[in-house]
């Protein structure tokens, strides 16, 4: 996929040495066809690692996409500089009068925190709100997921005894295999997870509009989707690099205190041997997938037609 990007953002050298397929605005302009319009919502602290995250599986279908990136007007981030912020970020104020074609909400480390007790909660939840009329279809990280889950149904968090951190082993839901969003999928799956909360199996199958697709036996709860297609939630990071938990770890030992090592991820469980990679197919499909069926092929040429056009997508 083609993806147009600002020519300096810092994502755009790394994937062109990856040899992944992005395109600058001045090429982008000379094509005559409308992009996806998407707006990341990145409350990641390492901004910049999670654009090239993302942006690095969007990569994967033959569609040109076009990314706003957002950042919480009410926070101050203090691992992004401000330069980067006002250079390649909008505020909410900035965008709400547009329409969007998908919308993706990345997690952050705040999930010990009450929802209410961040100080962007008010700041997300209009964001949450907007998207009803101004996004096709929404797409919620780790604990954007559990946030949205709240804040759009009222399912509550649960505090873990200890973080949850490594690659699980999930599988597909046999009775919703027919949803678009697992076609090509294998019936049993890795996804990597990093959180010290969850939400609980039996208060999503209370909401008739929500289908849970896939789970795990040690992680629980991980894809779940409204019926229409217009909202998505992963409760883990299938965008993680490689070695995205290792430095997690590493950063977590160095503070201090009880430490847990990410279950099934480093080969033998000796930190010290490889790491074994086991999910970035999924992730790929996964993120193509809801491009593809949820967003493509049903969002309008007009997005102003946004509204009329959300149909029901089984």
């Amino acid at each position: 996929m083609p993806i147009k990007i600002p020519n300096d953002l810092p994502a755009s050298k790394i994937l062109k040495e990856e040899n992944i397929f992005v395109m600058d605005e001045t090429r982008a302009l000379s094509q005559r066809i409308r992009p996806l319009k998407l707006i990341i919502v990145n409350i990641m602290p390492t901004k910049i690692v999670t654009e090239t995250q993302l942006l690095r599986l969007l990569s994967n279908t033959p569609l040109q996409i076009e990314v706003d990136w957002l950042c919480m007007e009410s926070h101050n981030s203090k691992n992004t500089s401000q330069e980067h912020l006002m250079e390649f970020y909008k505020t909410f104020n900035e965008i709400k009068d547009n329409k969007y074609d998908g919308l993706i909400v990345t997690g952050a480390p705040v999930e010990k925190l009450k929802f209410e007790d961040v100080d962007y909660w008010d700041e997300l939840t209009n964001i949450f709100d907007w998207a009803n009329t101004n996004v096709f279809s929404s797409f919620f990280i780790c604990w954007a997921s559990q946030a949205s889950l709240y804040y759009y149904y009222g399912v509550e968090k649960y505090q873990l005894k200890e973080k949850l951190t490594g690659v699980y082993h999930h599988h597909t839901n046999p009775e919703k295999m027919r949803r678009r969003i697992l076609r090509g999928f294998d019936y049993q799956f890795y996804a990597p997870h990093s959180r010290y909360t969850s939400v609980k199996k039996e208060d999503i199958e209370k909401i008739d509009s929500l289908d849970i697709l896939a789970s795990s036996n040690d992680a629980g709860v991980y894809l779940v989707a409204e019926k229409d297609g217009s909202r998505f939630f992963v409760t883990g990071h299938p965008e993680y690099d490689p070695d995205t938990l290792d430095k997690e770890y590493h950063r977590d030992l160095a503070k201090g205190g009880d430490c847990v090592m990410p279950k099934n991820y480093y080969k033998n469980d000796d930190v010290n041997d490889e790491i074994l990679v086991k999910w970035r197919s999924h992730a790929y499909l996964l993120f193509s997938n809801w491009l593809n069926y949820y967003v493509y092929q049903n969002t309008p040429y007009n997005l102003d037609d946004l509204l009329k056009m959300k149909t029901t997508n089984k």
